[in-house]
């Protein structure tokens, strides 16, 4: 399906160029991709590592691809995407699909003059081809147009369609930041790891190997993650101890109060930088 498709991307970025190295590596020639970055650099860097078109503005050949993918920070997407609008008009036949965080799908219908958009939030594990990224669909879309966006979103691993702009809130504040959590965590194992007498270097490999293999079990079971966890925890064990610990800490209620803060933070974006 990809491979007979023309791709624009405003934006270079991290996760711009993960997608299109993953479009590339789904049998998308680089020639049928196009990037807009403004910086000489970032265009010297993707046509030497990935092969594509770059230039420095949106013109009638940008306008003309089937799928643009709005990759620019939500602070400046409205000033963006401005350049893009003409060439939009005078070509309808276009997918437009936005990775920036809290921009809802009824101001970019606004400024686009177009209602074939899909909302996307990406997370940065898609730089290893590992990315989780949930969708949402302006209202009608046709399903041919979901099948691409579920096509591009597979370039870089998986995907999940939710039902509104809401709902990406909630996707951006558990999966979109979630690796930074897993991070987070993996630091203060790190720290205890030295805490106790090991090397960082030490504390790291068995963080990180310790979330890929939980992460990896988690997937392939059909367990809840509930049983799971009860199977690793003997009553009066170390695990027993670390969770009473964590528990008196109240640790799991911090943890949901945070991905709720992220979603609220969500929310004030989309009102923010949608305001006329």
């Amino acid at each position: 399906m990809l491979d007979t498709l023309t791709f624009g991307f405003l934006g270079g970025g991290n996760m711009a160029s993960a997608l299109i190295g993953g479009l590339v590596s789904r049998g998308v020639p680089a020639r049928a991709i196009r990037v807009i970055d403004p910086f000489p650099d970032a265009r010297q860097r993707l046509e030497q590592t990935l092969g594509v078109q770059t230039q420095a503005a949106p013109d009638a050949a940008f306008g003309a691809s089937d799928v643009i993918v709005l990759a620019v920070k939500p602070q400046q997407f409205r000033e963006a995407v401005a350049p893009l609008v003409p060439h939009l008009a005078t070509n309808r036949g276009n997918l437009v699909i936005s990775v920036a965080a809290g921009i809802r799908l009824q101001d970019m219908a606004s400024w686009l003059g177009t209602s074939r958009l899909v909302r996307a939030m990406p997370n940065t594990p898609a730089l290893a081809g590992m990315g989780m990224t949930g969708l949402a669909a302006a209202p009608g879309l046709a399903e041919a147009d979901r099948a691409v966006a579920t096509a591009v979103a597979q370039a870089v691993g998986q995907c999940v369609w939710v039902d509104n702009d809401d709902q990406i809130d909630a996707v951006t504040a558990i999966s979109g930041s979630g690796p930074a959590y897993v991070f987070y965590f993996i630091e203060a194992m790190e720290r205890a790891a030295q805490e106790m007498g090991l090397s960082a270097e030490q504390g790291r490999a068995l963080g990180v190997e310790t979330f890929r293999g939980a992460a990896a079990l988690a997937s392939q079971s059909p367990d809840p993650v509930a049983t799971l966890r009860e199977r690793v925890t003997s009553k009066g064990g170390t695990t027993h101890a670390a969770l009473v610990s964590m528990d008196a800490d109240r640790m799991q209620d911090a943890f949901v109060r945070a991905m709720h803060a992220a979603a609220a933070r969500g929310r004030e974006m989309g009102a923010e930088f949608g305001k006329d």
